[in-house]
């Protein structure tokens, strides 16, 4: 008897097997602006194919391989071949230069790169060519440079030699090779960034990311009849895991979004009746002041998920209305923890979804402690938050100290994040310890300021950050974005302030700005502000 979804502790690669087992004709994957649509069997045996091409030009068990590209059909097709032969896959944010990409290349030790023409100005295959990737020797482990498109530039290898090369290798071949891969074994690798040192490569098994994504579509409530509109990164946890995951072991269709554009979004949605949706803040504010939002039919939809910052009240009220998602959930978490640690139910009251990240995750455990003496805290009081459990890390690639340094010696993931427990069991994440502003000696929560100037009638966004002061150290400054038409002096908006915080609290610096830099995942870059207000000060 075929079991039917949900699936869980099984290899990558078993699940998509499971999942063309028990839903061959199911709709696993759809781009309509491609003509391509793909059932479980279709994608099983497009991933087979591609896996079979893996083994042809050499790629081994445990090589790891880069893709650098945005939410092609590819990437897909990818995350499940390079799983089937156990190469472990290496994420690329889509925003990479050269230096960067050749530091990625290099101390992943990448035996391959997967790339496409380049994204947003940004040509890839001359930053390869300045990384030296494909100069012979520069990065000695790095064997092949494979190119997702036509025409294939010279030099490289063209993604379509795989699937020929591919069918010269038999079934059983790949089933041998397959057979070997466990569900604990490394399978993805995402680099991030600290606020000292370099990117470090998360090493992250099935185990962790198939359960993870298990645990947050229960939450969703998905089933086979569900379909998630997917315009967050694949690169991003929040793309491969969240999403691609999170949908598939309860079977459900992904339609994806080549990168996020509102409009596209908007479009995806009425066109294939998603009943999901997945993003941070503002990608849903830019949905929802798009000028084609009233014209668009977004009523199938009924659930999702709001991560990488905390979503003010008025927002997630319109986001609940006038974007028919009544369930609506918020998710916390970090790449070092597959990356989902709490979530809000799906019937949660607004404050809980507004105010707090939700609860923990099944089979996970959290604890609130001292950052300097490692003892927990009394409920409701802030300290770090440390995590353990199944979606913990199994740590840095070659980085054994900031691996010792990240997790404790009986397994607890420090976060990084400042936060609250109430009796409850709700988390507040009240700020980011590395990002706390230190203000003669005052500790100041960016978030707090943000809460605050977000309920301006004018402001529909605000990020709060820390610049140099001689005399205090740090001084507090934000950066607005207004809502269409509205006008607000900064003199405005810090009175406004100074009615609602302490003084100390108040920016001392307010720029308005039309967007914020942000990265490909939708996150604001504070460091970004912080130079720009650096550089206006040399003017």
């Amino acid at each position: 008897m075929v079991q039917p979804p949900p699936f869980r502790d099984v290899t990558v690669g078993q699940l998509l097997t499971r999942l063309s087992a028990s839903l061959p004709d199911h709709e696993a994957v759809v781009y309509a602006d491609r003509q391509l649509r793909w059932t479980f069997r279709e994608l099983e045996q497009e991933a087979r194919l591609v896996a079979r091409g893996l083994v042809a030009v050499g790629v081994a068990t445990g090589d790891r391989v880069a893709v650098w590209a945005t939410n092609v059909p590819e990437w897909i097709v990818l995350q499940f071949a390079l799983a089937k032969v156990g190469a472990i896959l290496v994420t690329v944010n889509t925003s990479l230069r050269a230096r960067e990409i050749e530091y990625v290349l290099r101390q992943s030790e990448a035996s391959t790169v997967f790339t496409i023409a380049g994204f947003k100005g940004v040509d890839y295959v001359d930053e390869l060519r300045s990384a030296g990737a494909l100069t012979p020797d520069h990065l000695p482990h790095l064997r092949r440079v494979i190119y997702i498109g036509d025409p294939c530039p010279e030099g490289l290898t063209p993604y379509g030699r795989l699937r020929t090369l591919g069918e010269a290798v038999s079934e059983a071949a790949l089933d041998g090779v397959e057979a070997g891969v466990n569900v604990d074994d490394v399978i993805n690798m995402q680099y991030t960034s600290g606020t000292t040192g370099f990117p470090k490569g998360v090493m992250l098994s099935s185990r962790n990311i198939v359960n993870n994504g298990y645990w947050l579509g229960d939450t969703l409530g998905f089933t086979p009849q569900d379909r998630l509109c997917l315009c967050v990164p694949l690169f991003h946890c929040f793309g491969c895991v969240v999403g691609v995951l999170g949908a598939f072991t309860r079977g459900a269709c992904l339609c994806p979004v080549e990168f996020f554009d509102p409009r596209r979004v908007l479009e995806t949605i009425e066109r294939e009746r998603c009943t999901a949706l997945y993003g941070v803040p503002t990608m849903f504010l830019a949905e929802l002041e798009d000028a084609a939002f009233d014209r668009c039919d977004v009523s199938s939809l009924r659930t999702g998920i709001m991560a990488g910052a905390l979503c003010p009240e008025p927002l997630m009220r319109r986001v609940m209305d006038r974007m028919h998602l009544p369930e609506m959930t918020i998710l916390y978490g970090l790449t070092e923890a597959s990356p989902g640690l709490t979530q809000t139910r799906r019937d949660a009251e607004i404050a809980e979804r507004t105010q707090t990240v939700g609860r923990v995750l099944p089979e996970t455990a959290l604890r609130v402690v001292d950052p300097h003496t490692g003892a927990d805290v009394a409920p409701g009081a802030d300290g770090e938050l440390w995590a353990s459990g199944y979606a913990v890390m199994k740590g840095y690639y070659k980085m054994p100290e900031a691996t010792a340094a990240a997790i404790t010696h009986d397994g607890w993931l420090k976060t990084g994040d400042q936060a609250s427990i109430d009796e409850a069991g709700r988390v507040r994440i009240t700020g980011r310890i590395k990002d706390i502003i230190i203000r003669g000696g005052e500790n100041i929560s960016p978030k707090e300021i943000e809460d605050v100037l977000r309920d301006h009638p004018a402001i529909a966004d605000a990020s709060v950050y820390a610049v140099a002061s001689k005399f205090f150290g740090e001084e507090v400054a934000a950066a607005l974005r207004l809502k269409p038409d509205a006008t607000i002096e900064p003199h405005e908006a810090q009175a406004f302030c100074r009615e609602r915080l302490a003084r100390h609290k108040t920016p001392r610096f307010i720029t308005i700005v039309e967007a914020f830099p942000l990265t490909a995942s939708g996150k604001v870059q504070k460091f970004r502000l912080r130079e720009r207000h650096e550089a206006a000060l040399r003017q």
